[in-house]
């Protein structure tokens, strides 16, 4: 007999909840004027909540904190003992992969393709939501479908890293749409804050009323925002996210270079003052002219992913040793024939001629050391240098083959500018 009680369309079995400390949300559909209880069994903890009351025909549970693992049996019951139960479900850390057609780039079309769907299988169990909604996984293990060819790839690979370094589940939801700006995807308190509503005294072309209730309300609201603890974006950004890649070589334009430096603020690097909670993967060196799908749409998501990993466990969760930035400059010392500029970490350097620009000739590199680039003025002297700037080009460099990188040649130095010196000598 139907007693009309059903969990929201996106829970299923084999699903990943946030852990503790958060409070992971379950809710559904029942009768009006009944109430509803959610009981935990099969894992190593019981979590038997308060009974909730069903209204307008939605009911809504807050569950204890629990600790990442299982599986557990999750059932609703209803006070006349009908009952559904959800199995195999798990306790991890989940997160949100939203952004636009580099994000929804699927795992089918990457380089290696098929080296990473066999090693998918080994990890991942995945379900969808119906109609216009996410893509869900966990990791762990289980054994997927043909479907998930069609997942994201740089979402799933993240996911994959990340399950290696914190050994437990991690769930993972995307939700993505080529072409959207992230303010698209921004709350209207968020855009209030950050006086998005207008530009330059001009009406935002796609305001929250004609887009927000299109996009956040009918893809996002599928996953209940408060079951998740971590977001990840991806392609011309603003939080945590990829450096925007390449996309015509040759290009005199800066209209790339300056999205570059804008999405960390105006700092270079992320976190900083103004985005502190913030991680980004520099990835102006994984540019792919030959990409079928267009050189805006790369296919290696693999340097994409790992690097964005490196940035999760080192911000988001704090872990200690991970070296997740490329190298910045400190200080830049000047002499009359040369820059000598002092990176903040140990370096890895290869030669060029123009990769450094000086207010705005080349700047070849002329020697460097363990910390630090010496490049040459020649071309401009010292007395009228007013400014200093690196791989400001569309495409700066060709395929993981920047001028300056971490000592260990994994994290490419971002681009900066620079307008006066730190410092002199």
């Amino acid at each position: 007999m139907y007693s009309g009680l059903q969990f929201a369309s996106y829970y299923g079995d084999h699903m990943v909840l946030q852990k503790a400390p958060e409070r992971a949300v379950l809710w559904g559909y029942g009768p009006d004027d009944t109430e509803v209880t959610v009981f935990l069994s099969g894992g190593p903890f019981t979590n038997n909540a308060p009974a909730v009351s069903v209204a307008a025909g939605k009911w809504r549970m807050t569950l204890d904190p629990m600790e990442a693992g299982g599986p557990y049996n999750v059932t609703a019951v209803l006070q006349n003992n009908h009952s559904i139960t959800l199995t195999d479900v798990l306790f991890g850390d989940v997160w949100l992969c939203g952004g636009q057609s580099n994000m929804a780039f699927t795992t089918s079309l990457v380089f290696k393709a098929s080296e990473e769907l066999a090693l998918a299988s080994k990890f991942l169990q995945e379900w969808r939501c119906p109609g216009l909604s996410p893509q869900q996984v966990w990791i762990g293990s289980g054994v997927m479908g043909e479907d998930f060819k069609h997942y994201s790839a740089v979402c799933w690979m993240f996911g994959r890293h990340l399950y290696k370094a914190l050994k437990y589940p991690i769930g993972l939801v995307t939700s993505c749409w080529g072409g959207t700006p992230v303010e698209a995807w921004s709350s209207p308190r968020a855009l209030k804050h950050c006086d998005l509503d207008r530009i330059n005294g001009i009406p935002m072309p796609y305001t929250p009323s004609m887009y927000l209730s299109k996009r956040t309300n009918s893809v996002v609201e599928c996953h209940d925002p408060s079951t998740s603890q971590h977001d990840l974006w991806y392609q011309v950004c603003l939080y945590i996210c990829p450096e925007v890649s390449t996309y015509i070589k040759a290009s005199l334009s800066e209209g790339f270079p300056n999205i570059r430096w804008h999405q960390t603020a105006d700092y270079g690097f992320a976190p900083n003052l103004r985005m502190k909670n913030t991680f980004m993967a520099v990835a102006m060196d994984l540019g792919d002219e030959m990409s079928p799908f267009g050189s805006i749409h790369p296919r290696d998501k693999q340097g994409v992913a790992y690097r964005l990993s490196l940035g999760a466990r080192a911000v988001a969760y704090g872990e200690e040793g991970v070296s997740f930035q490329g190298p910045f400059p400190s200080r830049v010392l000047v002499n009359d024939q040369y820059l000598n500029i002092i990176y903040n970490q140990r370096i890895f350097v290869a030669q060029s001629k123009d990769i450094f620009q000086k207010v705005w000739v080349p700047a070849p590199i002329l020697q460097w050391g363990v910390n630090a680039v010496q490049v040459y003025t020649n071309y401009c002297s010292m007395d009228n240098v007013a400014g200093l700037r690196y791989a400001w080009r569309d495409w700066p460099c060709d395929f993981k083959a920047c001028p300056v990188y971490s000592a260990d040649g994994v994290l490419p130095a971002p681009p900066f500018t620079l307008n006066r010196w730190p410092d002199e000598q």
